[in-house]
């Protein structure tokens, strides 16, 4: 995006020391460290810091290297409005908000007629709850063509065993574990719902992906969420709650006046994830820190 913006960049993990007009660091938490070598080599030069939801919505010493990188940024994206509000405040003035966007999936296998495909999209961490759309699957009437596929990378042993063991235990959830991102893109495309299950998000990507190839979704009711989707999202759950979850997909399923306005709410957000808005925000916030600090 920044080369189609008209301007050179380097992607690292760490930085090494390179000389450049201005640093974008992603996470505050775990590039802290780059911000203030960044800083201590150019103090003259801009640095913009974008925010996860790990780095906004938690208290205490945990806290402490996003907060001192955040101290130090020229200004601090998030990708939801509702996380300025979740920012301590003396840096709430540096907060800019840029909705991720994406690109419509041009390929898109047809969903399976005998099946209520449901795409779950994250890596097996206990932030993400990822296994709680499976144990609300287990509630479901014996006559319910819900099917479950999860994708996402394993972080941690222990749950990678949990979901190997669900897949076998439970029918309606399949764990495929990491694929490409053509192919995570398809299965949302191909699904009938999305649902997303995270305890913390900072406004997930997996949302815009979803809006755009008009799949309806089913989410967690936390800030990152509803700063997406709107406080009246039909479509919102209390986090870890198993059956207020297997309400919500039965309706799916069998109230087709519910799954409607599902799809008829995703598809007026729509407009929020196109990509020339995203460019726009973008090349306005670097217009905008671009000018000498006095």
């Amino acid at each position: 995006m920044f080369h189609d913006l008209g301007h050179s960049v380097e992607c690292s993990q760490h930085y090494g020391g390179t000389i450049c007009d201005l640093l974008v660091a992603m996470h505050a938490d775990q590039t802290s460290e780059a911000v203030v070598q960044f800083h201590k080599r150019h103090p003259d030069k801009r640095i913009i810091l974008v925010l996860t939801g790990t780095d906004v919505y938690r208290d205490g010493a945990d806290a402490a290297k996003a907060h001192e990188a955040m101290r130090i940024a020229d200004r601090l994206v998030t990708f939801q409005p509702l996380a300025v509000d979740a920012v301590p405040e003396e840096f709430r003035s540096k907060v800019r908000m840029i909705y991720q966007s994406a690109e419509p999936t041009l390929v898109k296998d047809q969903p399976e007629r005998n099946s209520f495909v449901i795409s779950v999209i994250g890596h097996l961490h206990h932030l993400k709850d990822p296994l709680r759309p499976a144990l609300a699957a287990r509630q479901l009437p014996v006559q319910s063509r819900i099917r479950i596929v999860h994708a996402g990378d394993a972080n941690g042993a222990g749950l990678v065993t949990q979901a190997r063991e669900e897949a076998i235990k439970n029918p309606r959830y399949r764990y495929i574990g990491s694929i490409p991102r053509w192919k995570v893109r398809r299965l949302i495309a191909s699904s009938h719902l999305l649902v997303l299950s995270s305890l913390v998000e900072s406004g997930p990507n997996v949302v815009s992906e979803a809006i755009v190839d008009y799949v309806p979704i089913v989410a967690t009711k936390i800030p990152g969420n509803v700063g997406l989707l709107g406080e009246d999202f039909p479509g919102f759950y209390p986090p870890g709650d198993t059956a207020a979850l297997a309400n919500l997909l039965a309706r799916a399923e069998n109230d087709r006046y519910f799954y409607q306005e599902l799809k008829t709410s995703c598809a007026l957000l729509a407009r929020l994830f196109r990509p020339e808005r995203e460019h726009g925000s973008w090349e306005k916030l670097i217009r905008e820190i671009s000018k000498p600090k006095r």
